[in-house]
């Protein structure tokens, strides 16, 4: 293994690396920093988690001199708002023993911290397409100074539809800037777009070495799974023996938020990071799970590229990805810095057609799938997963089914007593005319017949000039005490 010391890299930033543990170059970082550091146009071809960052972020600081003047001078653009945060904390790392200053720029944050930054001098800015150009355009980031620019994860922006937005921010760089291409794959717009603001670029290919010892160190084991049975297989999974931080991918946002809230509930401890999520949730669900509070985090594609935690040990794709590339960028996250990891993916009977795509492109040799239960005893043998082991770390919380029995009455104790307000449209509470006394004697059938007015309360007819009971009749008409006491109110009110 060859030493950031021996590539060339300033003291002061191999002291800061080393803080940390970090000594040795990975294959990449040994091909890019010699020449980055001689000024060369670089496209870097290299998969996810093969340390990129440093490749070009430490020529980059080196670049800017041990003390660089306040405004922005370099310019570091990545496509998701995760990725732009890593790259940030690497940064800020390497540069810890340097005033050199460093700037997130991306959406889903108040734009106040960010210009604030910005105005105070920061050199170094890593952002999104869309945010920095939003404040190019509001003339708050002016790029007319910038001496260095890198494009990081370029197959990605392409994908997400970024290409329009990076040209535009290529035009408002100097045309002498030293320029940094970083992507996994090379499609032809992206080479067209090496070739367009590039200056005679040295094309390093480093993915097919490294690939293979990445593959060699990650084992696939791929399950025909029913939908039903997935978050019992999932979390037997997450018993198993040597099970470490991991990572469990999902196709859409509704099913991370239905799976953290089921794991969670199983007694897991689990974050999840997607689109529903606004930027400060995001953000502490990934600073928690590399802190090691949560060591199950639940995302989404776009959110992969941002993880960049060492001690993944298992991943599990809860649904298949569409293509092999996105297959490799969530296998990716873990085996990684040389380490041993295990991917996990569930293959539902509908997506069997992907499967058969994806493992011709990759030449895994598994065609078709092990149907896999929760009980299913290889999949205790293959995960090393203890026997006896549910999918439950604490028992489901029983639901009370009755409400407490009441306490008995001591003897003699008078009972409880209940009593119903009835207003009428009067405005005054029936009976009103007795007193509590006659109230509360008054018999038992007398005081439900005047609870009730529906009952008919004799057969008596009612006498001429009876004003019309304002109720809705159900069954028979005014009992003859109602009637007589409204024809009462009735004509007392006339002679008023």
């Amino acid at each position: 293994m060859t030493t950031f010391t021996e590539l060339g890299v300033a003291s002061d930033i191999t002291d800061a690396l080393a803080g940390k543990g970090i000594v040795d170059a990975f294959p990449i970082q040994e091909q890019t920093i010699p020449l980055a550091l001689s000024g060369q146009d670089i496209i870097g071809q290299a998969k996810t988690g093969t340390g990129k960052t440093f490749g070009f972020g430490l020529p980059l600081i080196q670049r800017l001199g041990d003390d660089p003047e306040p405004g922005v001078k370099a310019l570091v653009v990545v496509p998701t708002r995760e990725l732009a945060v890593q790259v940030s904390e690497d940064l800020e790392l390497a540069t810890s023993n340097r005033p050199t200053k460093i700037v997130s720029i991306y959406g889903g944050k108040a734009y106040e911290g960010q210009i604030e930054q910005i105005k105070a001098g920061a050199q170094i800015v890593v952002g999104t397409p869309g945010r920095l150009l939003d404040l190019a355009g509001q003339r708050l980031l002016s790029l007319k100074d910038v001496q260095e620019m890198v494009l990081d994860e370029a197959d990605k922006m392409l994908d997400l539809g970024f290409l329009a937005d990076i040209e535009k921010l290529f035009a408002q760089t100097p045309a002498t800037r030293h320029t940094m291409l970083f992507s996994a794959t090379m499609p032809g717009p992206i080479v067209a777009l090496a070739r367009r603001f590039m200056s005679r670029p040295v094309h390093i290919r480093a993915s097919d070495p490294d690939e293979g010892l990445t593959q060699a160190n990650i084992e696939h084991i791929v399950y025909r799974v029913h939908a039903l049975d997935k978050d019992e297989v999932i979390a037997r999974i997450l018993q198993a023996e040597g099970r470490g931080k991991t990572v469990i991918f999902t196709r859409t946002k509704r099913a991370a938020a239905k799976l953290v809230d089921e794991l969670n509930e199983r007694g897991f401890n689990a974050a999840a990071v997607h689109g529903d999520l606004n930027q400060d949730q995001r953000e502490r669900a990934m600073a928690a799970f590399k802190a090691g509070k949560k060591e199950i985090l639940i995302a989404t594609d776009v959110a992969a590229r941002g993880i960049d935690v060492d001690d993944v040990t298992h991943v599990i794709n809860h649904t298949i990805p569409d293509d092999e590339k996105t297959y490799l960028h969530r296998a990716g996250r873990t085996g990684r810095a040389g380490k041993t990891g295990i991917a996990v993916t569930f293959v539902d009977w509908d997506d069997l057609h992907k499967w058969v795509l994806i493992n011709r492109a990759l030449d895994f040799g598994q065609p078709e799938p092990v149907e896999t239960y929760s009980s299913s005893p290889h999949l205790f043998a293959e995960l090393r997963i203890p026997e006896g082991t549910k999918g439950r770390l604490k028992p489901k919380p029983k639901a009370e089914s009755q409400a407490p029995a009441r306490e008995p009455r001591a003897e003699g104790e008078r009972p409880a007593r209940s009593r119903t307000r009835r207003r009428t449209r009067g405005g005054q509470a029936d009976g009103s005319g007795a007193d509590a006394g006659s109230r509360s004697e008054r018999p038992a059938a007398e005081s439900a017949s005047a609870e009730r007015p529906s009952e008919p309360a004799g057969d008596a007819p009612a006498r001429e000039g009876d004003a019309a009971p304002r109720r809705r009749r159900r069954r028979g008409g005014r009992g003859r005490s109602g009637a007589s006491q409204s024809a009462e109110s009735s004509q007392g009110g006339a002679e008023a």
